[in-house]
């Protein structure tokens, strides 16, 4: 061990440090991830505490002073924290910033201390602590520091002894649970944990800073899922939730009941939940009531499996939440959709996932804040991409028309750095479709996956589906339209006073157009339909689908039509997404044609 001595740190060198642990997790995170199979085998623990990592060297703002730097670890870690280990050490990080005091610098027995007392946060953050996980070896060492800290003065020996607990801590981990032993492994998030401290301690050992070019290069790897037995909950489930006075138990019993592996970390003004639930889009809804949500995430744990261990095509199929495709087609075909994104003020939600059709039908008037809309992020997109190259050969996903969203974009930009890195083939194609239009689509490019159809001959036919393809779209008020900024108030006000039902026709263009402003539903129904026998007229079709927004009785008076004047049924009527009733109104229904 080195001659040098420490006996007290500051800011700087707590941030230092950190950033050496986490460049020893982006390290092993690929490890970390292989031996993941608690509570859930879903490989995703050392991803998870990557990206926690990578928050805190993202947002996190070193100071000199030590419980500034430490205050805004702490801040960082809970805003990027993922998965059940992530969360557990944001919160372990809240509680030693918690509990140190303003000063400079520290001392051994100050962080000794102060590491002590900060392992009844982590406990607390979750709601059924077991023992053999990384809570175990967070308290086995911070018990051994407080132990040490009367006989050393020194940073460096301090760590190096706590170390060997931990270490041996990890290894009884692999005893401690049924799972473990029968895997022959120790527990992920433990081993993410002591990996972490050999990197704490090699900066205190050597002094060396971890490189700019080398925290470039540190990412964070989306890594296949290796269980093949589903979990007892369907939804991966984590939220960051901010506000003024936080009730933390209030939280705790207000999702408690909604599944399994819960955990609630952080402060009065900023926590982290995660849980596994079946339904996270009424886990949301009460989460919204609470305090503002400011982050969200939700992985299907069903459909990552059944893609890891049952891959039914070797090219992977995405599209985005406005294709209102019903669920049992998505799981037939095993479609990836990444969804786009509500917001209710201060709150966002993720469309279909943790926003339901039928929720938002009841919240869009009622709302204090009409909701608006918004594209995944480059950041989504990216995830999903990596994740899916893992598995598939090539990937095409096809998306809203890119004059409706700039979805399409993001996902070109994702995609193509995600093809330098895996050097697979992805797609990304824009539909100019929405709704009903492009659910037909990614349908019609499913069956021809399922007819073995090559992927390049897949991606040369979408655009000519496509043009074969007509999209209209009645409604019953302008007032949706006025509201989302789609029609101006004068229009809209001589519109109400006419009684106009607008007519839409999504065009070959991808763009939106009045086709029609007749002055009853009934009429515009009956345009629509005139219009869908000259498209069909000498024409074979290859399929119609119908998507409403609360109006069934329309949508199937529209099926009905069509069935008598092709003898065919819908591929599908379904409730239409939030995204597309924010903009056009509850009461729309989107009709779409494709010919053969």
């Amino acid at each position: 061990m080195s001659d040098l001595k420490i006996t007290e740190i500051n800011g700087k060198q707590l941030y230092n440090s950190f950033v050496s642990g986490a460049h020893k997790i982006f390290e092993n995170q690929k490890l970390i991830n292989k031996i993941n199979v608690f509570p859930v085998a879903d490989a995703d623990t050392g991803t998870n505490l990557a990206s926690t990592m990578r928050s805190i060297i993202d947002i996190s703002v070193p100071s000199h002073n030590l419980k500034i730097s430490a205050d805004s670890i702490a801040d960082a870690a809970l805003t990027g924290a993922r998965g059940n280990s992530g969360i557990i050490f944001a919160q372990f990080l809240y509680g030693f910033s918690n509990e140190l005091k303003a000063k400079e610098t520290i001392t051994v027995e100050d962080f000794a201390e102060s590491m002590k007392r900060a392992v009844k946060y982590a406990y607390e953050a979750i709601a059924n602590p077991v023992e053999g996980t990384i809570i175990s070896v967070i308290k086995d060492w911070a018990e051994h520091l407080d132990q040490l800290k009367d006989n050393i003065d020194d940073f460096i020996r301090l760590l190096f002894d706590a170390l060997e607990i931990a270490s041996n801590s990890l290894k009884e981990t692999a005893q401690q649970m049924e799972i473990l032993r029968k895997k022959h492994v120790v527990d992920a998030g433990a081993k993410g944990f002591v990996v972490f401290l050999e990197g704490m301690l090699e900066f205190f050992k050597t002094g060396k800073t971890i490189s700019a070019e080398i925290l470039e290069n540190d990412q964070v790897v989306e890594e296949e899922v290796i269980s093949h037995e589903n979990p007892e909950f369907r939804y991966c489930t984590e939220a960051l939730i901010t506000g003024d006075k936080l009730d933390k138990e209030k939280i705790r019993k207000t999702i408690g009941g909604f599944g399994n592996s819960m955990v609630v970390a952080g402060s009065d003004k900023k926590m982290r939940i995660h849980i596994h639930t079946d339904t996270p889009w009424n886990l949301f809804v009460k989460l919204g009531r609470l305090g503002n949500i400011a982050a969200q995430k939700v992985d299907d744990m069903v459909m990552q499996n059944e893609v890891a261990s049952n891959a039914r095509y070797n090219i992977g199929l995405v599209t985005d939440s406005t294709c209102d495709l019903p669920e049992k087609i998505i799981e037939k075909y095993q479609i990836q959709i990444i969804p786009l994104n509500i917001h209710f003020g201060q709150s966002f939600y993720l469309d279909t996932v943790t926003m339901q059709p039928e929720q938002f039908y009841g919240m869009i008037d009622s709302a204090p804040h009409y909701p608006s809309t918004s594209q995944p992020s480059f950041k989504e997109f990216y995830n999903k991409f990596n994740y899916l190259a893992t598995h598939y050969d090539s990937i095409i996903s096809l998306h809203i028309s890119n004059k409706l969203s700039g979805t399409w974009q993001n996902g070109l930009n994702a995609a193509n750095k995600v093809i330098e890195q895996h050097h697979k083939k992805i797609d990304v194609v824009n539909s100019n479709r929405v709704s009903s239009g492009l659910g037909i689509l990614v349908l019609r490019a499913a069956r021809a996956l399922e007819e073995g159809m090559a992927h390049d001959d897949i991606v040369a036919l979408l655009p000519q589906w496509s043009r074969r393809t007509r999209q209209l779209v009645s409604s019953r008020t302008l007032k949706y339209l006025v509201k989302s900024g789609r029609v101006s108030n004068t229009r809209g006000f001589i519109g109400t006073l006419l009684n106009l039902k607008p007519v839409i026709e999504v065009n070959n263009e991808g763009k939106t157009e009045s086709f029609g402003k007749p002055f009853s539903e009934k009429k515009s129904m009956k345009m629509i339909m005139e219009e869908m026998k000259k498209f069909i007229s000498g024409n074979k079709i290859w399929g119609y689908a119908i998507t409403h927004a609360n109006n069934l009785s329309t949508a199937n008076w529209f099926a009905g039509q069509i069935e008598e004047l092709t003898g065919k049924k819908p591929e599908y009527i379904q409730n239409a997404s939030p995204v597309l009733v924010t903009n056009v109104g509850v009461g729309v229904v989107s009709v779409t044609i494709m010919l053969d």
